[in-house]
């Protein structure tokens, strides 16, 4: 991708002789799915952040402060107590030297003796006292685990699931009812815009499907002069450009929502398909695909994920320049799966590279073209975004655009079977 966007449909572009009728009905939007199963746990989570351990080291350190205060001040009296009583046993009668080496021998003893077990027994009971802080700690913060758990399955997943927190009323169930409030809100807000981009892609694309229609139709009789087919070829590519905007659009509007279908896939069989698909015109173009294909297993949604790489091909492709090449490559990465698509092509400046992701953008030099639309690297930003991963684009040294895909490690999944 030595330019900007573009936005490739899967939408055929040539006149179809025999279109469909359009649907006089919008779609219904998608039906919920079922709850996802729960996300496992991080285990690089840092423990220095961890309220549990916080809460049973502020416990057990106030404990031992606590149980050394009282140590002391049992030497205190101990001392105290000891010191009386020796005064009496020893009178004034014996040599004062002797008395005072034996008060000092017996003093000395019952200190060290005292220090000795009470320190053990501070000890011990202090580790239990701590392991008591650690269990109290731990069904304390039972119910923020069960919000947290169902909050990151929300973000990563569904918007579909609930806490439902039962327990006797108080600040934590306050919080998971606010909690499920906002959630349901947001719920049949997202479906509403569901139920909105349905609606949209029925209205729409049904003047197009039927504008279509009636450009073949006029073309198609027999008695139609060689202007009208030309005049319906341009309408036709325009109606088409018009399809693409609109797949574009829909496309990039249900990435940017929350995903619903995630299954087990690679991405190197997804790309394989693309490059089947892509053939044809790479070789119109005088164009070489050179796939490296590498095991890439993940998990996501499939639609889109195709769709990413189509955009990434296809911009590759059609800004490429004749007898350049596109080369293809997935990877098992350090943080997860790869995708890099790499093309020859004019110079890109590497100030120019944030321009492109962005929509209805394009190089100067690119603006107005009839190639795209403008949301080709929009779209395989949002897919990707969509699926917790980045996208990056580097300039090459000699011209085109090397662009890296790079999905979390939670979307990679051992054991995916390549067809």
């Amino acid at each position: 991708m030595s330019t900007p966007k573009d936005a490739p449909s899967n939408s055929n572009p040539n006149p179809n002789p025999n279109p469909p009728n359009p649907n006089p009905n919008p779609p219904n939007p998608k039906p919920n799915p079922p709850n996802p199963d729960p996300i496992p746990a991080n285990p690089n989570q840092s423990w220095r952040g961890s309220l549990r351990l916080r809460l049973t080291a502020v416990f057990g350190l106030l404990f031992f402060i606590a149980a050394a205060a009282v140590l002391a001040g049992a030497l205190i009296l101990v001392r105290n107590s000891m010191q009386y009583s020796l005064d009496i046993v020893f009178s004034p009668g014996h040599a004062a030297d002797s008395d005072a080496a034996t008060k000092s021998i017996i003093m000395e003893s019952m200190r060290a003796n005292l220090l000795t077990k009470g320190g053990l027994t501070v000890l011990g009971v202090g580790l239990l006292a701590t392991t008591a802080g650690w269990l109290a700690a731990g069904h304390l913060l039972r119910p923020l685990s069960q919000i947290t758990s169902t909050a990151e399955r929300i973000a990563g997943r569904t918007l579909h699931r609930r806490i439902a927190l039962d327990l006797p009323p108080g600040e934590v169930k306050r919080l998971a009812d606010a909690f499920d409030r906002m959630l349901d809100r947001l719920d049949s807000a997202f479906a509403g815009q569901e139920r909105f981009i349905a609606n949209a892609a029925h209205e729409l694309k049904t003047p197009l499907v039927i504008n279509r229609t009636l450009v073949e139709v006029a073309m198609n009789r027999r008695d139609a002069p060689a202007e009208i087919h030309q005049l319906g070829e341009n309408l036709l590519a325009v109606n088409a450009r018009h399809e693409r905007l609109i797949d574009a659009l829909l496309t990039l509007a249900r990435a940017e929502d929350a995903l619903t279908d995630r299954i087990p896939l690679d991405l190197a069989d997804v790309c394989s398909t693309v490059l089947a698909a892509a053939e044809p015109e790479a070789a119109r173009l005088g164009i070489r695909l050179e796939p490296s294909l590498g095991p890439a297993p993940a998990v996501g949604d499939p639609i889109l994920l195709e769709q990413l790489v189509r955009n990434l091909v296809d911009n590759a492709v059609r800004y490429n320049e004749r007898g350049g090449w596109v080369q293809v490559g997935t990877r098992r990465g350090t943080h997860g799966p790869q995708v890099v698509v790499t093309n020859t092509g004019a110079m890109i400046s590497a100030h120019e590279i944030p321009v492109l992701f962005e929509p209805f953008r394009r190089l100067t030099d690119r603006v107005g073209s009839a190639r795209g639309s403008g949301l080709g690297l929009s779209i395989v930003r949002a897919v990707a975004q969509a699926h917790g991963g980045s996208v990056n684009a580097v300039p090459g040294p000699a011209g085109g655009l090397s662009v890296h895909v790079a999905l979390p490690a939670q979307y990679a999944v051992p054991g995916v079977k390549r067809a």
